[in-house]
């Protein structure tokens, strides 16, 4: 069975998907991290972003490896590095290059290959896993969004401000939601969850109810 969690930044995905693979006992895909893996990797060569080929040429010349949910990138950890300010801005850009998204989507689905998976992202629901048994959009208002962000960075050490963090989410929302390949958005038959007030456990207890018993009939 495959459950898939799509959403923008900042609405709690990569907890929640986690968090619901630990209940259920099935595998966990955090594929926006591959994308900021890439990032990463372009942002060290000192690739340009906007120069395509090179970016797309990446992908393929990467290993990477998810181990109780960090990723190794080849032979190092870098679950942190990939969280950094300058790594995000850099990510969504990453992820409107088509030739990276289809090498990374081929990824993701051989990671499903016989096995139960809660995966979360931008394109899940609607690109790599469109017959997937049961999915979700998740959502947050952006000030809520902004905040998680800042006090994310702030626990890093990282120096920025609400308004910084607000502008930029609203300048990758739109590219996430206009670009060409993939755009953001949720699938037909999504079930929509606001997590801007809900505590966690809340969410959780929805999804869980709701994946098992779409299990029960599958």
């Amino acid at each position: 069975m495959i459950v898939t969690i799509d959403g923008p930044a900042g609405t709690g995905k990569s907890t929640v998907a986690r968090l619901l693979a630990e209940r259920l006992g099935f595998e966990f895909l955090n594929t926006g991290a591959m994308y900021r893996a890439v990032a990463l990797v372009c942002l060290e060569r000192s690739i340009p972003i906007a120069d395509g080929d090179a970016v797309a040429a990446v992908p393929p010349q990467l290993s990477m490896t998810f181990r109780e949910n960090r990723l190794w990138l080849d032979g190092r950890d870098v679950s942190e590095a990939i969280r950094t300010a300058s790594v995000t801005e850099v990510a969504s850009r990453v992820a409107s290059n088509q030739r990276v998204r289809e090498h990374l989507v081929e990824l993701q689905r051989r990671a499903a290959d016989n096995v139960n998976l809660v995966t979360e992202g931008r394109d899940q629901g609607t690109i790599v896993f469109p017959h997937a048994e049961c999915k979700f959009f998740l959502t947050a208002t952006p000030e809520i969004r902004a905040e998680r962000r800042l006090a994310e960075l702030i626990a890093q050490g990282q120096d920025c401000s609400l308004e910084e963090i607000l502008a930029d989410q609203t300048e990758r929302d739109l590219r996430d939601q206009q670009r060409a390949c993939a755009p953001l958005r949720p699938a037909e038959d999504a079930v929509l969850v606001d997590s801007s007030s809900v505590p966690v456990e809340d969410v959780l207890a929805r999804m869980e109810a709701l994946v098992r018993e779409r299990k029960s009939i599958v």
